[in-house]
């Protein structure tokens, strides 16, 4: 529900802070006052069209702020927690006018879009005037109604999740034929294709590894002719080591005379000599690590040579090779496979469309017989409200070409005003008054079903007087106490049934050079006082007081 309304620099609205209650509150006040002013105001706050003539002369911006107490899980904090916001416990909306025609919109002190705020909004407040079409314009909102009313929400739901699995499945079916078919007018190419990668069964990363092998076995050829002449100058011919083993052999046998000189001398050779056949080792082991088959380089070059040829035929990177043979063969499946895959696809797709329309008929069905208690409802509540010749008929043309997620109907709500007239949809056969009051019949009926939780109703008693005030007055109080209800109202019968009555008035200040528009709340006395004006005019007598006493006692 609405808890507090705040306006700062609106027209004639310099500062202005409401606070509000449950049940029912009016709006009464003299013609001029600023009742539309506030209700233009409100809407802002609620994502309707800026204007840059609602800023008051002469500032630079103006301000409208609506806090909303809600329930737990209630839809506009659906919307809020979809598009990022926060739940803070309340709700507080709020709208900048600036003078140059730019808004700026915030929900709970967030910077927001309007389409944010305006969605929002519509899930917290609905208002309906004479002229305002907004409730009634939209089939897609009677069928929402209607839905409401007969409790048919969840069947709904499950609906639209059968359409969403049907839409699936056809998807799949019509993504399977388009593969088909494009496979099948390039069936021949596929199938060469299909062989050729098949029998060079391309690998992922087989190109690098191929070439760093290839340039690993050329850098070691270079490396083996010297690693062999090392090992020819330690081992071979010209080695060294046969002559120096021999000049230790002697210089041995010469030990026994002169240790002291031959010794060491031995002992330097024979270091060297170990030396030299450890480096022979070396070398060796080198030799057979560099070692390879030519012909194994041979087949790498043949291997590199067909990859690669085979990448510029087809126009992709060799390491793409192995997903396009995979492609191709699944394309060549899907030709030699395709048939039967696809009459299971069509028996998907038939089974998913027999079970959305089976329930998409039983929910039509059910919306037929919901219109029929609907429409009896509403008129149960037409006569009191002075249309007891007139007729509410809720059409349901089912249309099984044409389904949707909702199901196959469309739903709008008719009237037949008076007997003998053409039936036809309620906004072009209702006049202005008429429409008011049966938008008031149908919220009443609906009233815990379907609606927001904020009613404003805007001189919808226009035009009427006694009794069908008196009726409107009782039905208003009677949504109210499902809802929160706002009524702007010109009629005394209307004002004395409400919980919270606020008087819209304008006051002149500096002198009379300029005017505001003020809201008090009126306790007894002063309430008494405005609905006795609001019957007897201009001067108000002690019949008219008298008369508004009757009246308030009557609506306690």
């Amino acid at each position: 529900m609405l808890a507090r309304l705040s306006i700062r620099d609106i027209v004639l609205i310099e500062r202005l802070d409401i606070e509000f209650a449950r049940g029912l509150a009016v709006l009464t006040g003299e013609t001029g006052a600023g009742k539309s002013i506030l209700l233009d105001a409100f809407a802002l706050a609620l994502g309707g069209r800026g204007d840059a003539n609602l800023v008051r002369h002469g500032v630079e911006q103006g301000q409208v702020t609506a806090v909303f107490d809600l329930a737990k899980g209630h839809p506009a904090l659906v919307i809020l927690a979809a598009n990022g916001f926060e739940d803070t416990g309340e709700m507080i909306l709020r709208r900048v006018q600036l003078a140059d025609g730019r808004t700026r919109a915030f929900i709970n002190d967030q910077a927001a879009s309007v389409q944010t705020l305006k969605a929002v909004g519509a899930a917290l407040v609905e208002i309906h005037g004479q002229h305002d079409e907004r409730a009634l314009v939209d089939a897609a909102t009677h069928r929402r109604l209607l839905d409401a009313f007969a409790g048919l929400d969840k069947d709904v739901v499950a609906l639209e999740s059968l359409w969403e699995d049907r839409k699936a499945a056809y998807a799949t079916l019509d993504a399977h034929r388009a593969n088909m078919e494009r496979a099948a007018r390039d069936a021949d190419y596929l199938r060469h294709a299909a062989d050729e990668l098949k029998k060079l069964k391309p690998k992922d990363g087989e190109e690098t590894a191929l070439a760093d092998r290839r340039t690993g076995m050329m850098q070691g050829e270079k490396i083996a002719a010297d690693l062999r002449e090392a090992q020819d100058a330690v081992s071979g011919h010209h080695s060294p080591i046969s002559t120096l083993a021999a000049a230790v052999r002697r210089l041995e046998r010469r030990a026994g005379s002169s240790p002291a000189l031959v010794e060491p001398a031995v002992k330097a050779i024979d270091v060297a000599i170990n030396a030299l056949e450890e480096a022979d080792q070396h070398l060796t082991a080198a030799l057979i690590a560099a070692d390879f088959d030519p012909s194994e380089l041979e087949r790498i070059e043949e291997r590199l040579f067909a990859l690669r040829a085979a990448a510029r035929k087809y126009s992709t990177p060799v390491d793409g090779l192995a997903a396009l043979a995979a492609k191709f063969i699944a394309d060549v499946a899907t030709i030699d496979a395709g048939a039967g895959q696809l009459q299971g696809l069509e028996n998907a797709a038939a089974d998913a469309d027999r079970k959305y329309s089976a329930a998409a008929s039983k929910l039509s069905l059910s919306r037929i017989k919901s219109a029929e208690k609907l429409n009896k409802a509403v008129s149960t509540e037409l006569a009191p409200l002075k249309l007891e010749r007139a007729k509410f008929m809720t059409q349901v043309e089912s249309d099984p070409a044409n389904p949707g997620p909702q199901g196959i109907d469309r739903v709008e709500f008719w009237v037949q005003t008076n007997p003998g007239t053409r039936a036809g949809p309620m906004m072009k056969v209702a006049s202005g008054g008429e429409l008011s009051r049966f938008l008031l019949a149908l919220k009443v009926v609906l009233s815990d079903k379907g609606s927001a939780p904020t009613l404003v109703f805007d001189e919808i008693d226009t035009g009427v007087g006694g009794a069908v005030a008196d009726a409107i007055g009782a039905r208003l109080a009677r949504l109210a106490g499902k809802v929160q209800v706002m009524a702007v109202t010109h009629a005394p019968q209307v004002a004395a049934r409400a919980d919270q009555h606020l008087l819209i008035s304008k006051d002149a200040l500096d002198k009379g050079k300029r005017v505001a528009t003020r809201v008090n709340t009126l306790a007894a006395d002063p309430r008494r006082e405005e609905i006795a004006r609001m019957l007897a005019g201009a001067e108000i007598t002690a019949e008219a007081r008298a008369a508004a006493d009757r009246l308030l006692r009557g609506a306690a």
